[in-house]
Order: C-alpha cells, then sequence, then structure tokens
C-alpha cells in the first residue's frame, strides 16, 4: 500500500535544498539581493524587488516579532485535524522579510502583536520546518 501524499510538507527541490538541509541543522537561511541589498522569504532564484538574479544563500538571524497570527481550531484537511489547535502566523524578521509560520510554545493569551520571537525548529519526518517561539534574552 502507498503511504497517503503529505500536503503539509513542501516539496525539496535542487534549488531549495539548501534552504531545507540548513533548518535541519537549526539553522534558518534568507535570499539576498547583490544589486539592491534586499533580503526576502521566501527563497526564489531571483529578487522579487528589482528582479536581479544577482541573489545568494545568507545565514539568518532567527529573531522575528509577531506581526499577525490566527488560532486555528478546525481544520478538515489531513493532517491538519489531527493538530489542532494551532497557531498560523506571520512574523517580521529581523532582516526584513515577512514569514509565515507557526508559533509554538507560546499560550494564545499571551500572544502580542510586536512580541519578540525566535526560530525553533520542528521535524516532521521528512524534511524540518522552521517555527518560532518566545525569544529567550540570555
Amino acid at each position: 500500500m502507498t503511504p497517503a501524499a503529505r500536503y503539509d510538507l513542501p516539496d525539496v527541490d535542487a534549488f531549495t535544498r539548501p534552504y531545507w538541509q540548513a533548518a535541519a541543522e537549526g539553522r534558518l537561511l534568507l535570499r539576498r539581493c547583490a544589486a539592491c541589498g534586499r533580503a526576502h522569504h521566501y527563497p526564489r532564484e531571483f529578487c522579487p524587488h528589482c528582479w536581479s538574479e544577482d541573489v545568494t544563500w545568507e545565514r539568518a538571524t532567527g529573531r522575528a516579532t509577531l506581526y499577525t497570527w490566527s488560532v486555528v481550531h478546525r481544520n478538515d484537511l489531513p493532517p491538519f485535524g489531527t493538530r489542532v489547535p494551532y497557531i498560523a502566523a506571520v512574523v517580521d524578521l529581523a532582516e526584513g522579510p515577512r514569514m509565515m509560520t507557526r508559533i509554538v510554545n507560546v499560550p494564545e493569551g499571551d500572544l502580542r502583536i510586536g512580541m519578540e520571537l525566535e526560530a525553533g525548529f520542528q521535524d516532521e519526518g521528512d524534511v524540518t520546518v522552521p517555527v518560532f517561539g518566545p525569544r529567550s534574552h540570555g
């Protein structure tokens, strides 16, 4: 019997493989444009700001602030139904780009726009994905 398709995981291809390998090692990568100097996320082979193809991988600090979130209490699509409730969010990375993610280890009532977060990484079996939790100030 063929295992069910995992619609919750990204397709890892030759271009995005460095991103996913870094995540498995506990590092968050961005792409930065040499032409205009701006960072972007999600990884693309060109700069979405100036269209230059002179972009390279760069390690991000992993620091972010919470831009917005939604607590998902119902999701009928497998395998999400077994994960509810979860917090879907958009964060502003310290380097500038916004990133869609999940918030972990923060009670729903403690969430605040602008709260300081840091990247963590969650093993999903076939791939490790970045998630964000409270920033440690140590």
